[in-house]
């Protein structure tokens, strides 16, 4: 016996049913909206504190900003060596 007393025949059956029915195009989208929705389920449910999700957001923001100005800053001496 399989699922709650159907064969894996019977869902084999069911399978293909539904795959003439709809068709391949339609039940790839499908997969991807539900993947999707799954995906922002688990999102919100990681989501314990929306202020300590901002204060993750913005300490990245000030590592990029940091890491921005030091490559500028190591960038500067060797244009100023280009010219002599």
């Amino acid at each position: 016996m399989g699922f709650g007393g159907i064969s894996p025949v019977q869902l084999i059956i069911i399978l293909v049913i539904v795959l003439l029915i709809f068709g391949t195009k339609k039940l790839r989208n499908f997969g991807g909206d539900l993947g999707g929705a799954i995906r922002g389920f688990k999102k919100a449910v990681k989501e314990e504190n929306p202020e300590e999700l901002e204060n993750e957001k913005n300490a990245s923001a000030d590592a990029a900003t940091a890491d921005t100005a030091k490559k500028e800053a190591e960038e500067e001496p060797a244009e100023s060596n280009k010219g002599t």
